[in-house]
């Protein structure tokens, strides 16, 4: 059986999601982050060497990073109607999308965060931090449109991985001129296994406003 090693308030929300959302029969083991420094603690690093969350293990397997834990999860779990075909046209925007996520998107948010520790000694990076904010959420709402949900206009992985920026923007008040991202965000939250997986997983202050 698979086994989730879940740090609280972290990127493995999404896995946990999306776990619920396959309706995957699954372990999880509970890690609580430092509450002086809010680091994961030292025990994860018995899992996986970096001691970063999400991790998952299969068998004898061990696996870290969203996207290639969400492929895993997916290509294992879901059915064939929830994913595209390696030949399926679409295949690459949907491929794009799910490593977008954590491989572009998320990168000025993370620059945000940590420039904060400076103080006023990071104010000359943040026009630049919030320029790129403004170009990726800009670039995600034209891929959008008017549609519900990103991939095929269905619910998808693609989904669940963007939903960490979007909540990442929704701290930093970033997602006030777009609203078909606040939209989407709002969506994402009042699924059923959303909430059910928030209330496994414990307190989830990402994204709230």
């Amino acid at each position: 059986m698979l086994t989730l090693h879940h740090l609280n308030n972290s990127r493995s929300q999404r896995i946990l999601w999306l776990l619920e959302e396959l309706k995957v029969e699954y372990d999880i083991i509970y890690y609580k982050r430092d509450k002086s420094t809010n680091l994961a603690p030292d025990e994860l690093k018995k899992i996986h060497p970096l001691g970063k969350s999400p991790i998952i293990t299969y068998k004898d397997k061990t696996l870290i990073e969203s996207a290639a834990i969400t492929t895993f999860i997916v290509e294992k779990y879901a059915d064939e109607s929830f994913y595209p075909k390696n030949e399926d046209d679409d295949y690459f925007h949907y491929l794009e999308l799910l490593h977008y996520a954590e491989g572009s998107a998320i990168l000025p948010f993370l620059l945000l965060l940590y420039s904060r520790f400076l103080g006023d000694g990071a104010k000359p990076l943040e026009p630049r931090i919030y320029s790129e904010i403004k170009n990726h959420l800009g670039y995600l709402s034209s891929v959008l449109g008017d549609n519900e949900f990103f991939f095929r206009n269905r619910f998808s992985a693609v989904d669940i991985m963007l939903s960490f920026v979007f909540e990442g923007a929704m701290m930093s008040k970033s997602l006030e001129p777009f609203s078909n991202l606040k939209e989407i965000l709002l969506r994402y939250q009042k699924r059923d296994a959303y909430k059910k997986a928030i209330e496994i997983g414990g307190p989830y202050t990402i994204g709230t406003q």
